[in-house]
């Protein structure tokens, strides 16, 4: 059945299904945010990364952001756009944090991949 649903909702389903009642109530309160504002999910995504760095998210909030966003077809460009276009109002030491902490983010993805 997860072929039915989006990757927004394969990714947090997996999530949920996980004994971690941290992470499904994190998930759950995502599940609807798309369905429920007149966004376009590209917008969507992008206005969620902007929020993330005005928010100083860590780099683990990057990580599943950006990779549900990828897979809505969000490039590294369009992330690149929206931290040129926010950089004005938040500034240069939270445009600088939020780069490293996507770098961190990455990096940790790395990690997993490897099994280390």
């Amino acid at each position: 059945m997860a072929g039915t649903q989006s990757p927004v909702e394969d990714t947090l389903s997996s999530i949920a299904h996980e004994d971690h009642p941290v992470l499904e109530t994190i998930a759950m309160m995502h599940l609807d945010t798309l369905a429920n504002c007149n966004l376009d999910e590209r917008t969507y995504h992008l206005v969620r990364l902007a929020a993330l760095v005005a928010a100083d998210a860590p780099p683990i909030s990057y990580v599943v952001n950006m990779g549900i966003a990828a897979d809505s077809g969000v490039t590294a460009e369009d992330a690149q756009d929206v931290l040129v276009a926010i950089a004005p109002i938040i500034g240069s030491a939270r445009i600088t944090a939020a780069a490293g902490n996507v770098l961190r983010g990455l990096g940790l993805v790395e990690i997993a991949g490897d099994g280390s």
